[in-house]
């Protein structure tokens, strides 16, 4: 009997999540499977990957046949570079200690990729809402200024009737500024 090992697919429409299963090829996508290795989520960024990788790396040695989506997440998670590792040290090129210090290495490293990831996102989202909040905090200003332009000639009406006052006093004093300049030449 030939395994694969493929996506079951759950969740509603628009909104999928999958169960990563060993199956028969012949089963049904959705219908009877032989063990469920682990779960797939694409909804979050970057995608929720949880697999028991023992399990899952004991099946790829059997030799289960990976989907083309099964493959990656698997090659996601180190699950073929493991098997590759492991394949050297059978052959002799590798120690063990060699091979797993390179698989802890590569872990390490995808960790790094992982986290900068989610900082970026998170960074870029908290950018997002710190632009949002300006826009907002100027639209509020704007309308403000709208609603006291529009309450303000009530006002104006007011300080015009005492400006020509004012400005007859500065006219009287004007000419007298005249006057002594053109002396003064």
């Amino acid at each position: 009997m030939a395994t694969k090992i493929r996506l079951q697919r759950f969740g509603k429409k628009g909104k999928p999540f999958f169960h990563v299963v060993v199956a028969d090829s012949r089963a049904p996508r959705d219908g009877k499977f032989i063990e469920r290795l682990g779960s797939y989520n694409p909804n979050t960024n970057p995608a929720t990957i949880e697999i028991n990788f023992e399990k899952t790396l004991a099946w790829v040695n059997k030799g289960a046949e990976p989907t083309d989506t099964a493959r990656a997440i698997l090659s996601y998670k180190g699950v073929l570079y493991k098997k590759h590792l492991e394949g050297g040290v059978k052959k002799g090129a590798l120690t063990q200690e060699q091979a797993d210090e390179k698989f802890t290495a590569w872990l390490d490293a995808k960790a790094g990729k992982i986290s900068g990831k989610s900082e970026g996102l998170a960074t870029s989202k908290a950018d997002a809402r710190k632009t949002a909040l300006a826009a907002e905090a100027k639209k509020k200003e704007d309308r403000a200024a709208a609603i006291a332009a529009k309450n303000a000639p009530v006002a104006e009406e007011e300080v015009t009737e005492e400006a020509p006052a004012v400005e007859a006093e500065a006219t009287e004093e004007a000419p007298a500024a005249e006057t002594k300049e053109e002396g003064a030449e």
